[in-house]
């Protein structure tokens, strides 16, 4: 079956219960661009896709499911499980939009339908009024999209009995479309901006000048950006067999390449040899940041702390090359996920030594596996908020708490000082989070750096702030497509 869902980087996600996450982080995922479906065939629907898919009202019962599934907890990731092929791209594709557009529509199912229904109704219901508010961005007509969410209402067993209330709600709101939508923005946070209002709130504190286009970005469609393995490609020959099969692209100013429309992973030429692998462009960063100016006259010892899926991992392979040889260690504490990273180093055509442990317990692995040898450098993908890519995964900001920002710095903390000792003199240690929050972020590394005399901050990116993408003006004059949020640290131990 084609690659159409894959695990990815709202795995990471802490349960609603607040129960800690695995130490060993799968930080591999971070913004590398492994979306809820490979390649964006999720979001990706175009008129003539959506012909050949089932009817409007099965994919709104999905979605309305999907959505079901989050508010109970339940990872972005696995929302779907079980949802049918055929079915699966485009019920995605609406589940994304309804949690783009959740606070909305949760504050006009309040001014409709002041009790809240049953939780399968109300799912249904917030589904379509996230779509009936915007219907321009799926291409729905909105006296469609009313008529398909009744008859979903009617065809699911689960909410039947509902069919006639929903269908009241929403003929109620295409009535009063322009002064509902009105009211609700003006009145509550979270429908002006589509997040919960404590991070509306936490974001103004801590980006009091760019808190409107950090939540701006997150609610934007993340373009599909490649990353090309330069032992097998160049970014020329790659653009002109993506230019041969009329998949228009663009390269942005780091040298990822962005496509103006997402298209399948098994649709990109090469993508099964290894020339080329899904990865945002701020994750891009971490490879060439951690081997910069690197000696590559014997083998570096490298280790990749939170390797899942293995992007990075494989990208730090890529760059070493035949000619710099490297015994790099990638880590995980989750067997399966370890899977993951061999299926992406075997696609790519190059090996690592895997892992199935805890980074946060050395004495399990670091003797036994490494020969207790120091590290020359580190990379440590810390788990975190994903706060810097909700814009791929919108089920994050409805999955976390405010309680999580701490909770996870403290786990960062730890894998900070667990991993340190285990750097050489001369050594790195590169930390980085997909996030947007300065407590996972600067102010660890000022702590860190409080703690550690022997540690030495090097120029290093930090903050990366989410960017919107705007596909036309890219294409137009080559300009950047978006990038994720992210942050960087590269460390530098002394030599004695």
């Amino acid at each position: 079956m084609p690659k159409t869902y894959s695990p990815n980087a709202a795995e990471r996600l802490l349960p609603a219960s607040g129960q800690r996450p695995n130490a060993s982080h799968p930080g591999g995922g971070s913004g590398s661009g492994n979306t809820l479906a490979d390649g964006h065939g999720d979001e990706a629907v175009d008129a003539e896709t959506r012909n050949r898919q089932p009817a409007l009202s099965a994919l709104i019962v999905a979605a309305a499911r999907g959505l079901q599934h989050v508010r109970r907890g339940g990872s972005g990731t696995t929302a779907l499980d079980g949802v049918s092929s055929s079915v699966r791209p485009g019920a995605q594709a609406l589940l994304f939009h309804a949690l783009r557009h959740l606070g909305l529509a949760q504050a006009l199912r309040s001014r409709l339908a002041p009790r809240t229904p049953p939780p399968a109704a109300d799912a249904l219901l917030c589904t379509a009024l996230a779509l009936a508010a915007a219907p321009d961005e799926m291409g729905y007509e909105t006296f469609t999209l009313v008529n398909q969410a009744v008859e979903a209402a009617k065809s699911d067993p689960t909410t039947r009995k509902q069919a006639s209330f929903i269908n009241a709600c929403l003929r109620r709101f295409l009535r009063e479309r322009e002064a509902l939508v009105a009211a609700v923005r003006t009145m509550d946070l979270s429908a002006r901006w589509n997040y919960p209002v404590w991070w509306v709130e936490r974001v103004q504190k801590d980006w009091p000048d760019h808190w409107k286009a950090i939540l701006e970005a997150g609610n934007v469609q993340a373009p599909m950006v490649l990353r090309i393995n330069r032992q097998k490609s160049t970014l020329a020959q790659y653009l002109k067999a993506l230019n041969a099969i009329e998949i228009k692209a663009f390269e942005d100013n780091a040298g990822a390449v962005i496509l103006a429309r997402a298209v399948p992973v098994y649709a990109l030429p090469g993508f099964a040899e290894g020339s080329v692998s899904v990865q945002d462009a701020s994750a891009q960063r971490a490879a060439p940041l951690l081997l910069s100016d690197l000696s590559l006259t014997r083998p570096l010892h490298v280790l990749d702390a939170c390797a899942a899926p293995g992007g990075k991992t494989a990208h730090l392979l890529e760059l070493a090359g035949p000619q710099a040889p490297m015994r790099l260690t990638a880590l995980d504490v989750d067997p399966a996920r370890c899977g993951r990273i061999t299926e992406t180093l075997e696609r790519i055509g190059l090996s690592a030594q895997v892992l199935a442990h805890d980074a946060l317990r050395p004495e399990d692995w670091w003797q036994q596996h490494c020969g207790g040898e120091l590290f020359d450098a580190i990379l440590l993908d810390a788990p975190c908020t994903a706060s810097g890519i909700v814009r791929r995964h919108p089920d994050v900001r409805w999955l976390r708490r405010p309680s999580d920002i701490a909770q996870l710095a403290r786990i960062q903390a730890q894998l900070l000082g667990t991993l340190w000792p285990l750097v050489a003199p001369g050594g790195r240690l590169l930390y980085c989070t997909c996030s947007v929050f300065p407590e996972e972020g600067d102010q660890q590394i000022k702590t860190f750096l409080a703690r550690n005399r022997d540690a030495h901050l090097m120029p290093s990116p930090g903050h990366i702030l989410p960017e919107a993408s705007d596909m036309t003006a890219a294409l137009a004059d080559n300009r950047s497509g978006g990038h994720d949020g992210f942050y960087y640290a590269l460390l530098q131990k002394s030599d004695r």
